[in-house]
């Protein structure tokens, strides 16, 4: 199999972090000889030098062209707002993001997301962008089902994410979804990021960091993974704090941006994965061991999340 190219258009003010992260996270994606599995090159509507948000720029060698010759296009975002980009720019941006092929995954990093909307490819499905700029958003865009809270969305071979830190997460699920778990999980301690957050996660955490003296919920949260493989209830996590089950609530939320009921599900069928990625356990057992129930139940949940079916996805990532 050859390598997965990816272009990333970029204009002039383009955040550096965003971009940085971008080229990290698919270039520590490699096979067990080394081999990249991506290949990621970097455009813009000009060759030639573009200004970063630092006291920087890039070279950029290649043109709009190199977006009709690969198998993923991600937009990148500005330091400029998008709300208020010139209709030439609009123009040209959406010109260039015609020569997409179809079929190509399409991604946009933050307010990236104004320009790939202005050019057609967001109608009818789901997006996000950064929550200070949902509104205006909304407004423009009447026909994109827009998610203001999540980090990034995933509507078939389009993706959009909120903001600076949420890159690094879509970019991981690309990874996850065309490698399986455990290169991702590989590229992730690479990175040093933090286990992988669902695409429906919050963008916005009301407490993520725990105010002296107030209690939270990592005991409950490291007892779940730990067991997994029984039937967690609200009861048995609030046990662990010594707390209600109301304030367990309400402070998975503040810390999280999950209830623990979606919380638990993304960890199960993080487990799920890896599992039948790297055992030989038949379906069942996956679904017991991660606490499923029955095999029925784990399918539709993956279904229902990623899908695709438990076998089906074993086929693909398995060894």
């Amino acid at each position: 199999m050859g390598q997965h190219r990816i272009a990333v258009l970029v204009r002039d003010g383009v955040l550096a972090m965003e971009l940085g992260v971008v080229h990290r996270v698919f270039g520590e994606a490699r096979g067990a000889e080394g081999r990249p599995f991506y290949e990621v090159t970097t455009c813009a509507l000009e060759p030639g030098p573009v200004r970063t948000d630092g006291d920087f720029c890039l070279g950029i060698e290649h043109g709009p062209e190199l977006l009709g010759e690969v198998s993923t296009v991600i937009v990148a975002s500005t330091d400029r707002d998008a709300v208020s980009v010139s209709d030439a720019e609009q123009s040209a941006m959406t010109a260039a993001l015609r020569r997409v092929r179809p079929g190509t995954r399409v991604a946009s990093i933050c307010t990236a997301a104004f320009l790939v909307a202005a050019a057609g490819l967001l109608d009818g499905r789901e997006a996000t962008t950064h929550w200070a700029r949902v509104a205006a958003f909304r407004e423009r865009f009447p026909a994109v089902r827009v998610r203001p809270e999540v980090l990034y969305t995933v509507d078939g071979d389009v993706l959009t994410s909120a903001g600076v830190a949420s890159v690094a997460d879509m970019c991981l699920h690309m990874v996850r979804s065309d490698h399986g778990a455990t290169v991702g999980g590989v590229v992730a301690r690479r990175v040093v990021m933090p286990p992988h957050r669902q695409a429906g996660e919050a963008q916005l955490i009301e407490r993520p960091v725990m105010e002296d003296g107030v209690a939270g919920t990592a005991r409950a949260r490291s007892w779940a993974l730990e067991h997994l493989d029984h039937p967690l209830s609200l009861r048995d996590l609030a046990d662990r704090e010594g707390i209600s089950t109301r304030t367990l609530s309400r402070r998975f939320r503040e810390e999280t941006g999950n209830s623990p009921g979606q919380w638990l599900l993304a960890r199960r069928l993080e487990r799920a994965r890896e599992l039948l990625e790297t055992t030989e356990l038949g379906v069942d057992a996956v679904a017991a061991r991660c606490g499923f129930g029955s095999a029925a139940a784990m399918r539709l949940h993956m279904r229902a999340v990623m899908q695709v079916s438990p076998s089906a996805y074993r086929r693909n990532f398995h060894g």
